[in-house]
C-alpha cells in the first residue's frame, strides 16, 4: 500500500515538474518587440507549414531527435517553394544549401537532426520524394538537411538515428501548436550552458501592411551571454561564456527555419534570413568559431509556387517590392528572438552520456530578474 502512495506521489511530483516549463515567454507577460504575434504563436501560423518531431530518448546515452518543416502538405517535389539561404557562420553542415542558393527553391520537406545524421536523413528524404507517384521518373532529389551536434549529452557517435524516424517525423507533420523543448532534434541540445531545444514564435503583420505572417522555428546549441527582453540574464546569473561558472566553449550551432506567406522571391527570402542573425544577436549570441548559424527561408504563397515541369519558357510572377520588406525585416528579427527564448522557458533539465547533466533555464529566476528590471 504504503508502495502504490509513494509512486502516486512520485507521478503527481513529475507531472507538476514537467508543468514548470510548459509555457512560452509571452505567457508570462513579457513581450519581445512590438509586433503582433500570431494565433498560436509559432512558425504553424504560416498557412500550410507543418511540423513534426521524432524524439529519441533510450538507454543512458541516447538523447537525440528528428524535426521536420513541410513548407505545404502536398508533393513539394512536383510544386516547390521559393527559398533561400544565409550562412553566418559556416561550421556546420547544411546538406543541399547550395542548390537553394544556385535555383532559388526548395524541393524537399526541411529535416533538423544531429550532426552525424545528416546522410540518413537526406536518404530518408529521397525515399519521402519517390514515395509519391508523380514522382516515378525523378532521377535527382535536393534533401534539405541541417544539423547540431548534440554529443555532449547524446551518444552521437553510435549514429542512433534511422531512415524510419525521419519519415516518422515527416508522417507525424501537422499544422497545430508546435512542440517546444526538449523534442524532435533539440532532444539533447545546449544553449547558452542551460538546456536548449526546438523554439517557435510568430508575427502577423498590420492588415495596412499586408497583414502578412512570419513564423519561425530554432534549434539552439550555442553559447555567448543570455539575455531576454534586454535583461543581462546569463550576467546576473553568472552563467556565461568566460565566467567562472561557465567557461566552456559556446560552439554547438544554431539552425534557423523562417516561413512566410509574403510573396517574395529568393533575393528577398534571402535579405529576410539575413535579418534572422539579429534576433540571435539580441539573446546574446556570439556566432563563435565552432557555431554552425544557418537560416534557411521559404515562402508559401501558392501563386508563386514553382512546378517541376511547365510548357512556358516565361514565369509571371507577383513579388514585394524592396520598399515592402521592412515590416518583415522587423517581423523575422523578434520572432527569432521570442523563437530562441522560448526553446529555453520550455527545455527541461537532462542527464545523458557518460553522466553529463545539463540544468534547465530557472525560470522563476528569470521571472524575478525581468520584475527587477521593470519587464514584467
Amino acid at each position: 500500500m504504503k508502495k502504490n502512495v509513494f509512486a502516486l506521489l512520485f507521478l503527481v511530483l513529475s507531472s507538476t515538474i514537467v508543468s514548470a516549463q510548459d509555457q512560452n515567454i509571452r505567457q508570462y507577460g513579457i513581450s519581445i518587440g512590438v509586433l503582433e504575434a500570431g494565433p498560436l504563436n509559432s512558425i504553424t501560423d504560416v498557412n500550410g507549414v507543418k511540423v513534426g518531431h521524432k524524439t529519441i530518448t533510450s538507454a543512458e546515452h541516447i538523447r537525440t531527435g528528428v524535426t521536420a518543416i513541410l513548407p505545404h502538405p502536398g508533393n513539394i517535389f512536383q510544386q516547390k517553394v521559393p527559398a533561400a539561404v544565409y550562412v553566418e557562420n559556416g561550421f556546420g553542415k547544411l546538406a543541399g544549401s547550395t542548390q537553394i542558393k544556385e535555383l532559388g527553391n526548395l524541393e524537399t520537406p526541411i529535416i533538423l537532426t544531429n550532426t552525424l545524421s545528416v546522410p540518413i536523413a537526406a536518404d530518408a528524404l529521397i525515399d519521402y520524394t519517390f514515395s509519391f507517384k508523380a514522382n516515378n521518373g525523378v532521377r535527382s532529389v535536393n534533401p534539405i538537411v541541417g544539423e547540431t551536434n548534440d554529443g555532449y549529452l547524446n551518444n552521437i557517435r553510435g549514429r542512433h538515428i534511422s531512415k524510419k524516424d525521419v519519415l516518422t517525423a515527416i508522417k507525424k507533420a501537422d499544422s497545430g501548436v508546435v512542440e517546444q523543448g526538449n523534442v524532435g532534434a533539440g532532444n539533447g541540445t545546449i544553449a547558452f550552458g542551460f538546456k536548449g531545444g526546438i523554439g517557435s514564435s510568430s508575427r502577423k503583420l498590420p492588415e495596412k501592411m499586408g497583414g502578412y505572417s512570419v513564423g519561425v522555428l530554432v534549434q539552439t546549441n550555442f553559447g555567448g551571454v543570455l539575455q531576454i527582453a534586454g535583461v543581462p540574464v546569463g550576467k546576473e546569473l553568472n552563467k556565461y561564456y568566460l565566467s567562472d561558472l561557465l567557461n566552456k566553449s559556446p560552439d554547438g550551432s544554431c539552425m534557423i527555419v523562417i516561413a512566410t506567406d509574403a510573396p517574395l522571391d529568393a533575393r528577398n527570402l534571402q535579405r529576410l534570413a539575413k535579418r534572422a542573425v539579429l534576433g540571435l544577436a539580441k539573446t546574446g549570441g556570439i556566432a563563435s568559431n565552432g557555431s554552425g548559424d544557418y537560416i534557411i527561408a521559404f515562402s508559401t504563397a501558392k501563386e508563386n509556387r514553382i512546378p517541376y515541369q511547365v510548357n512556358n519558357a516565361i514565369e509571371h510572377k507577383k513579388t514585394l517590392k524592396n520598399s515592402a520588406m521592412s515590416p518583415l525585416f522587423m517581423a523575422v528579427n523578434e520572432a527569432t528572438e521570442e523563437a530562441i527564448i522560448n526553446s529555453l522557458f520550455h527545455a527541461q533539465t537532462m542527464t545523458g552520456r557518460d553522466g553529463h547533466t545539463i540544468k534547465e533555464l530557472p525560470v522563476d529566476s528569470v521571472l524575478k530578474l525581468m520584475e527587477k528590471y521593470g519587464r514584467k
